[in-house]
């Protein structure tokens, strides 16, 4: 039983992590340079990704009624 709560935290701080690194990584080397925005937080990222994911998942189902 700990082993598969370990495993589990463990899968969910893995999949926050690969979810929030790229979107600080890429904010932080692109925003400042073009635009003039200040750098971001790991907290920020990880708030903005979930903001664009509950604003832009679309959450329409293909099953064909008839």
């Amino acid at each position: 039983m700990a082993e598969v709560l370990f495993e589990l935290v463990v899968g969910i701080v893995l999949w926050i992590l690969l979810i929030t690194l790229p979107v600080m990584w890429l904010w932080n080397w692109l925003m400042p340079e073009l635009f003039g925005f200040v750098t971001i937080t790991f907290w920020q990222a990880l708030g903005m990704s979930t903001l664009c994911s509950l604003l832009f998942k679309s959450y329409h189902t293909s099953s064909k009624e008839k």
